[in-house]
């Protein structure tokens, strides 16, 4: 009778240890190797009844869907609740209206086909220099001035 009492009581204690599973301290710790061993930074995991929550933020939207999959990967996980933001792109400074100003010359330049100019803007002002054709002159003048600069000073060869 003690031996079927110990059995019955040993097969009780081990289901109730298997039906417990990892705690969810455990778990979080389990999850937040996984992402190290991943080599994903940024986030941040907490585990509440199996459920894992990521927060932090991220390089893009690969780094965020790759610690969602890591995560996802870590037995006991039941759930993954990604609340990972992105860091958001760096907006490009426009060009300056000096550099705006010397684009539009050289591409009027190059539409008439002339070259051998040197086109540099300061502050508003246009310095042509280079040799150019005496025919071409003209017109090269012509379309430093269409850009409305403040000032042109043709140092041109002829």
């Amino acid at each position: 009778m003690r031996v079927k009492f110990f059995t019955v009581l040993m097969l009780a204690v081990a289901l109730f240890m298997s039906a417990c599973g990892k705690s969810d301290a455990d778990l979080q710790k389990a999850a937040t190797d996984k992402l190290a061993a991943d080599k994903v930074t940024g986030v941040t995991v907490v585990v509440k009844d199996g459920v894992a929550t990521l927060t932090g933020e991220v390089a893009d939207i690969t780094v965020k869907t790759k610690a969602e999959a890591s995560v996802k990967g870590v037995e006991g996980i039941k759930s993954v609740t990604n609340n990972c933001t992105t860091k958001p792109l760096p907006t490009p400074e426009p060009p300056s209206p000096d550099k705006m100003l010397e684009g539009t010359i050289n591409e009027g330049l190059k539409k008439k086909n002339i070259s051998g100019v040197t086109v540099v803007v300061k502050d508003g002002e246009v310095t042509l220099s280079g040799t150019v054709d005496k025919a071409k002159v003209a017109e090269v003048m012509m379309v430093a001035n269409e850009s409305k600069p403040k000032k042109v000073i043709n140092n041109l060869n002829k």
